[in-house]
């Protein structure tokens, strides 16, 4: 098992049930590959340095998480899938 982080952006505009059902559907996938969420830390709405997608500013989500070495390939696949989630990035600590 590796240790990783994911840093994801939620879209802003979505009610906070919707943006919490996001996080949670991506601490269940971790779970469901096998792997272990240690932590979520939500950071809030922040502004972006640059328009994404014609948006100013968007919904921060650090995870950190425990998983075998294919895990990240499927939650960076399903993430891009998602029309909630507008970047994220994974990261083997």
């Amino acid at each position: 098992m590796n240790n990783y982080e994911v840093l994801y952006i939620i879209k802003n505009e979505l009610e906070d049930d919707a943006k919490a059902a996001v996080v949670d559907n991506y601490s269940a996938l971790v779970e469901k590959l096998g792997g272990s969420v240690d932590s979520v830390d939500k950071w809030g709405t922040k502004k972006f340095a640059y328009t994404i997608d014609f948006k100013n500013e968007g919904y921060y989500v650090l995870m950190n998480f425990k998983a075998e070495a294919s895990a990240p390939a499927e939650i960076e696949r399903r993430m891009n899938i998602d029309d909630k989630v507008m970047r994220q990035m994974i990261v083997r600590k």
